[in-house]
């Protein structure tokens, strides 16, 4: 959750958000800017940590064409969301199958840790997920004053929420 706060949350969405507040006047030395800027922080906070979820999800769920690219997390053995819940979630020889075949560039390996992750449910487990976080985004953002500075964040959630690339 560290490296997702710092690579994603800060860099990705909140600094951005401080320079736009920044821009347009608002001190974070003063009482407003303070309250302010903490609102920022705490909706870049869940975007971002939202944004890099769906990332590993899309990863290993949407399809190239979609996509993009061909999605080499597994093979990777990146530490994502999935492999993540996985592990809280396996067995003994569900957890045997991440062993063998996690971090390995082999296509069938490849399909046995995305079967094991349809057999946990976990692309069902995210979209619960990512209904939760919109929620909370749209909570969060709805108590920013001033009330034009929530367009700013429901422009960043649109162009997140349900995204398929």
């Amino acid at each position: 959750q560290g490296c997702v706060r710092y690579k994603t949350c800060y860099y990705s969405f909140y600094l951005s958000c401080a320079l736009a507040l920044t821009y347009c006047g608002y001190d974070p030395e003063t009482d407003e800017g303070k309250a302010l800027f903490k609102k920022a922080e705490d909706v870049c906070m869940i975007l971002g940590e939202y944004f890099q979820i769906q990332d590993d999800v899309l990863d290993a769920f949407a399809p190239p064409e979609v996509l993009g690219k061909i999605g080499t997390d597994i093979e990777d053995a990146k530490c994502s969301w999935l492999v993540c819940k996985a592990l809280e979630l396996v067995d003994d020889d569900q957890k045997k199958v991440l062993e063998e075949h996690y971090g390995k560039h082999d296509p069938e390996g490849v399909q046995k840790v995305k079967d094991l992750y349809k057999d946990l449910k976990l692309e069902e487990m995210y979209h619960s997920y990512e209904e939760e976080q919109k929620k909370t985004c749209d909570e969060l953002i709805a108590n920013i004053e001033p009330e034009n500075f929530q367009d700013l964040f429901k422009f960043l959630l649109g162009k997140i929420y349900k995204r398929q690339k």
